[in-house]
């Protein structure tokens, strides 16, 4: 028969719809009274799918790029909304990106060509795991890179870790403590009656640490709440799109903003494995064009919103794999190998394509058919821990890797 202990203890935690209380709770109520502390912040987005990096940003140099997708290749940049924006003579950005450009003008925005995984593998579930595990090639792993990214600490804070997702994702699965929250107006016990019901329970119980547990859950609740129910405007007249990617970022912003003490967030979006008609009657709009506008909006209203906050701030994009270099027949790409990455914040050295460009000559393709690999995702998302996260541990976040030199992407 269940203790009523084993009652008062569960009922919670199924209404909070997370699988354990979080030590975190037991702290939550202190955080509305403590004085806001500015913490340096890492965001990581995940675009699930593969996104077609040679589409993203556009290798209009390059001869073999046009040779390779006689329907689907971005026209090389002459000024026009339909071709590629410029960004070097040889890279642009496809021209649903446009709201990137100033980002990348201010220098707040770099890009990581030729990125990815050593292992070959072409499967989305094994190189998403593998990317979000921090170990190519391994799949024992237990936890993620972003979970042992972050730094033990005596008295973390209450919302230090969170991930705008229904579960939480690989990469903070670990012992450090992070939440998975689909929205912020979600984390709520909705019917009033219940919630006082149950707070009366708690109230009543001889036990104090659960009496205390059960009290401080629903105060941390309150504490969120109270987030979700400010009128919130957008700073500097940024106007966040409605897809999930713009919806999350918002929250994020919102959570930044409120001094929780938040060092690390999360979200993903998906629709990026572009088989078949990743671009419509002209490559400028379609699939991809539509996933990549509402990306790009999304990353720049971020940016507005936060203002001078984002010289706390650092957000890193990434994706599986890439795709190939051919357009297939029908009028798309197939599962690749190396890909593009964004970088975005205060201390970046934006305004630069990074890495080694291997070319896409059929002889400088991985096996005949994809973008080559010359610089390890590790080597990136490294710099960004050890400059942005202050953890130099790096062999214990990537465990078997070693970067003999970081791209160079970020300032500090």
């Amino acid at each position: 028969m269940f203790s009523r202990r084993f009652f008062l203890k569960n009922s919670t935690i199924a209404m909070l719809g997370v699988g354990s209380v979080p030590t975190w709770l037991s702290r939550a109520v202190y955080a509305q009274d403590a004085p806001g502390q500015r913490k340096k912040i890492m965001i990581a987005i995940f675009q699930r799918g593969a996104v077609d990096g040679l589409n993203v940003v556009v290798p209009h140099g390059e001869p073999a790029y046009y040779a390779s997708r006689p329907t689907i290749a971005i026209p090389r940049p002459d000024g026009s909304e339909q071709t590629a924006i410029d960004l070097d003579g040889h890279f642009g950005l496809h021209p649903a990106l446009r709201s990137l450009k100033p980002l990348w003008e201010k220098q707040q925005l770099a890009i990581a060509e030729a990125v990815g995984s050593p292992d070959p593998t072409r499967s989305h579930f094994d190189a998403q795991d593998y990317m979000e595990s921090g170990t190519p090639g391994l799949k024992a792993t237990n936890d993620g890179w972003l979970n042992r990214a972050l730094q033990p600490e005596k008295n973390p804070a209450p919302l230090r870790a969170i991930s705008l997702t229904p579960d939480l994702p690989r990469s903070l699965r670990g012992k450090n403590e992070a939440l998975a929250i689909a929205s912020i107006a979600d984390f709520q016990v909705k019917d009033p009656q219940v919630a006082a019901t149950f707070e009366n329970m708690y109230g009543t119980t001889p036990d104090q640490v659960l009496n205390g547990t059960g009290r401080e859950t629903f105060d941390a609740i309150k504490i969120v709440q109270s987030i979700q129910k400010r009128q919130y405007t957008p700073a500097n007249g940024a106007k966040y799109p409605n897809g999930r990617l713009g919806q999350s970022l918002q929250q994020i912003a919102r959570l930044i903003k409120a001094d929780v003490g938040l060092e690390v967030a999360f979200t993903d979006v998906g629709g990026w494995d572009t088989h078949v008609n990743e671009v419509g009657g002209q490559p400028h709009v379609g699939q991809l064009a539509n996933l990549l506008r509402d990306f790009g909006d999304s990353l720049a209203a971020f940016s507005q919103d936060m203002g001078d906050r984002m010289a706390d701030i650092t957000l890193v994009t990434m994706s599986e794999f890439g795709r190939t270099v051919k357009e297939n027949g029908n009028r798309g790409t197939d599962h690749g190998h190396a890909n593009v990455m964004f970088v975005l914040g205060g201390n970046v050295r934006g305004g630069k394509v990074y890495g080694d460009w291997p070319g896409l000559e059929k002889e400088q393709l991985y096996e005949g058919r994809d973008l080559n690999v010359t610089t390890d995702f590790r080597a990136v998302l490294s710099e960004v821990v050890t400059k942005q996260m202050g953890n130099r541990e790096i062999r214990s976040v990537f465990p078997g890797f070693s970067a003999n030199r970081y791209p160079g992407i970020l300032s500090a």
